[in-house]
């Protein structure tokens, strides 16, 4: 503790020579202002408090908190730091935005002791959505992924592909539905390239520069999609259904499936208690039968400012707010997957989720959305094109998809 509280004050010492009496920020007890969206369990404001205290007084965290949206999360951020804004010390991104930040300029790599700190014992998948060519630009913190939910006392067993689970939910009858995200926004986009990567396709090649979307993979996925929308088993809100919709309709009773994040199971215990005691769950269905089903991952991940006045300091203060003990206090308070792979392991986690091993099968398979700066261009591109699903003819929509994508990767679409 006492060479950790001496590099502390050294890093201190160095912040103020390099940025002097010009900074507008020397404090006695440097601020680090953590820009991340709100948690309302109080794990993160909690996590800040133990670092800060475990400083030695070597700084303090402050979170900022960011909109709930994560569009408007990267809107304001993008905003700020595009104009060099020195308020932002430490930023929780979302995992789709680091080639973007990393390209632009806005954040700092990893490089060191930090770096080792941040991918020690982590999962592949979310350490992976911190690298772009080739170097760390941010600390796995959280992750994310979805599985399949469904109702034990409907069904003896959970179907293993999509055409097994339409075709299963048509044969319920009026309680036969699923729920699914159609709404034109990311989650139409998450679900497209989670069922095009589960048919062997991608989006883009591995280079991250050039449109893949082959023809057989991303045709079989489009008619699976306009199946589902145009079946018995979509609900007649599924143009307009996100996350939290999908959740509320399940927790009503009104369907017997559910494709979702783990969120749903502390929810369902608070809100429909006799839901709950029917609620069973698998690995997100596959495309193909046989082959694992590969659904991107989510999550949030730390990266460092690269206006912030005291970098040093942040690093180690990010590297501290994503360590284990954190993201065991995320898990249990909050929900939020930990990036620990350990962590899975844990009593407390496994009575937190039950579900932890397919969980981390999960998370072994799991798919990235395309790791290139121009992200959000290429997934508006992909949602608006294919809204609403019911309207999806794959012939026709594959050339206008693979048209779309192209006009973003160039820039030349007006997204």
């Amino acid at each position: 503790m006492i060479s950790i509280r001496l590099t502390l004050a050294l890093c201190i010492t160095i912040s103020i020579i390099l940025y002097g009496c010009s900074s507008q920020r020397r404090e006695a007890i440097p601020t680090l202002n953590w820009y991340v969206a709100g948690e309302p369990s109080g794990a993160f404001s909690m996590a800040a408090r133990r670092c800060s205290e475990d400083s030695g007084q070597a700084y303090k965290i402050e979170q900022v908190p960011l909109p709930a949206d994560a569009d408007q999360q990267r809107e304001q951020l993008v905003r700020r730091l595009a104009a060099g804004d020195n308020s932002i010390d430490i930023i929780g991104m979302d995992v789709i935005w680091t080639a973007e930040f990393a390209q632009a300029g806005w954040i700092l790599p990893w490089t060191g002791e930090t770096a080792e700190q941040a991918k020690a014992g982590r999962l592949d998948a979310p350490l992976q959505s911190a690298i772009y060519q080739n170097q760390l630009w941010a600390a796995p913190f959280t992750t994310n992924i979805q599985l399949l939910w469904y109702r034990t006392d409907r069904v003896t067993a959970a179907p293993a592909t999509w055409d097994e689970m339409i075709l299963v939910a048509e044969s319920l009858g009026k309680t036969g539905t699923i729920q699914a995200q159609g709404e034109r926004y990311e989650g139409l986009t998450a679900f497209f390239i989670s069922l095009l990567a589960s048919n062997g396709g991608s989006v883009l090649d591995v280079s991250g520069k050039h449109i893949s979307l082959a023809q057989q993979p991303t045709l079989q996925t489009l008619s699976t999609m306009a199946r589902f929308a145009n079946s018995r088993a979509a609900v007649r809100a599924l143009a307009t259904t996100r996350e939290d919709q999908a959740r509320l309709a399940f927790e009503s009773g009104h369907s017997s499936f559910m494709v979702n994040y783990p969120f749903v199971w502390p929810s369902a215990q608070r809100n429909a208690p006799e839901i709950v005691k029917h609620m069973g769950w698998a690995r997100w269905p596959a495309a193909i039968e046989g082959k694992p089903s590969r659904f991107v991952i989510g999550g949030l991940n730390l990266g460092v400012s690269a206006y912030t006045p005291y970098p040093q300091l942040a690093f180690h203060a990010a590297a501290c707010l994503t360590a284990a003990r954190h993201q065991r206090m995320a898990a249990e308070l909050g929900g939020l997957l930990p990036t620990v792979a350990a962590l899975y392991d844990e009593p407390e986690i496994r009575a937190t989720y039950p579900f932890a091993d397919v969980l981390r099968s999960s998370l072994n398979d799991a798919v990235q959305r395309p790791q290139t700066p121009l992200y959000n261009d290429i997934s508006l591109a992909i949602s608006r094109t294919l809204h609403p699903m019911r309207d999806i003819e794959p012939q026709k929509d594959f050339i206008r998809l693979r048209r779309a994508i192209e006009r973003a990767l160039n820039s030349e679409g007006l997204l």
